[in-house]
């Protein structure tokens, strides 16, 4: 069986041009195609790329991408409504500093990246199907094109369709209990926050915000809600409405979430809607086809991982088909990520629970955590963050 050397890159947001970027690094020559038509420039929240992601991103030479357009993040502080500090965590010795990005900026500046590298990116290409003959797989595009390489990479994110015809039983997106918006507020008169990200257990939402040196404040809120909501429900919500209900939400929590909410302008307020994540994804790969980033393993939001896991996912995939045939590739992919990006995704949801607990539980929740933090030793984290993939060694 031959090693790979040509591939189809389904998706064009993040985790696709970082997958093509790997795959070049490898030898193999690929073609990101997007369903929308035009770029996503001006889209989405803020993130952050974890030290584990900045590594990622060095083995194909990727990370001052996102060292030039980030902002270090010095640590984050757990605070309840009334102000009273729960715990604190910073950045392991040794380590990088997270950095927070405005997602439309990493967005645009992998873009480019890419396209630096001479890496194409077709835009208004919706996958429809994809067939395997003897020695390639080819897809069909919803415009009646099709194209054809040697693998075809799934990194179409939390609703794939690449894992849908991998396999038609595959789960679908896990719903959280929470609707997510957030924004970026300047000129709001706060103190800067010395790179720490301060988030507040409120007694009706979570918030939380990091005010830079400049003044310029970026902030999000979580707002528990028990029954599903579509993002394209979400938005259909007047932001002004919106703006009215996190207020409410807000109100009487010892936390700058009303001040920063009625210096949000309505049309600037971002609505990311409903929090989800994929708990368990059985099949990644069949045949020529295999999962990537978002579409394999997508951890909430509250992970603050999940570019960082992407970016590890690509470049071990990558490395995997730089070194195997594909279907040994695949298998080598798959036992090299799955135990720790399920791992992942189990913390976070846990971290989202303790975000809407109900009264009883956010009681237990603020005698707990000060406990849990000050018995918990910084180096029990570190196998999450520090995570190195030597791109040298062989598979």
């Amino acid at each position: 069986m031959a090693q790979a050397r040509t591939a189809l890159v389904i998706g064009g947001g993040i985790g696709g041009p970082i997958a093509a970027m790997a795959l070049q690094k490898a030898g193999i020559e690929s073609t990101v195609y997007e369903a929308y038509d035009g770029a996503a420039d001006g889209v989405g929240g803020g993130l952050t790329v974890a030290s584990n992601g900045q590594f990622a991103l060095d083995a194909i030479d990727a990370a001052d991408v996102v060292r030039d357009i980030g902002t270090p993040l010095a640590g984050i502080e757990l605070r309840t409504w009334n102000g009273r500090t729960l715990g604190e965590f910073g950045t392991l010795p040794g380590l990088p500093a997270s950095r927070f990005v405005w997602r439309s900026d990493l967005y645009r500046a992998l873009y480019d990246e890419a396209a630096r590298r001479g890496i194409r990116i077709r835009h208004g290409k919706r996958l429809v199907d994809a067939t395997e003959t003897g020695d390639a797989v080819t897809v069909v595009f919803a415009d009646g094109t099709s194209a054809g390489a040697d693998v075809l990479i799934g990194a179409d994110g939390i609703r794939s369709t690449v894992r849908s015809l991998i396999d038609p039983q595959a789960p679908g997106p896990s719903y959280t209990g929470l609707i997510s918006f957030g924004a970026r507020v300047t000129g709001a008169g706060l103190p800067p926050t010395g790179g720490r990200m301060l988030m507040t257990f409120g007694k009706r939402a979570f918030f939380g915000h990091v005010v830079f040196d400049d003044g310029t404040t970026a902030w999000f809120a979580n707002l528990p809600r028990r029954e599903p909501m579509t993002l394209a429900e979400a938005r259909a919500v007047p932001a002004e409405a919106w703006r009215t209900t996190l207020r409410d939400a807000f109100a009487g929590d010892r936390c700058p979430a009303v001040e920063l909410l009625d210096r949000t302008d309505p049309a600037d307020l971002i609505i990311t809607g409903p929090s989800e994540n994929m708990p368990v994804v059985p099949v990644w790969s069949r045949g020529r086809m295999v999962l990537t980033g978002d579409s394999a393993h997508a951890a909430s939001s509250s992970s603050g991982q999940g570019a960082s896991l992407a970016a590890e996912s690509a470049v071990q995939l990558a490395r995997c088909l730089r070194d195997r045939p594909y279907a040994e590739a695949f298998a080598a992919y798959e036992r090299l990520r799955r135990e720790r990006v399920e791992k992942i995704i189990a913390e976070a949801g846990r971290t989202n629970a303790g975000k809407a607990p109900g009264p009883v539980g956010r009681v237990v929740r603020d005698l707990l955590l000060p406990v849990v933090f000050k018995l918990s030793k910084p180096e029990r984290t570190a196998w999450q963050y520090d995570h190195r993939i030597d791109w040298a060694s062989p598979v």
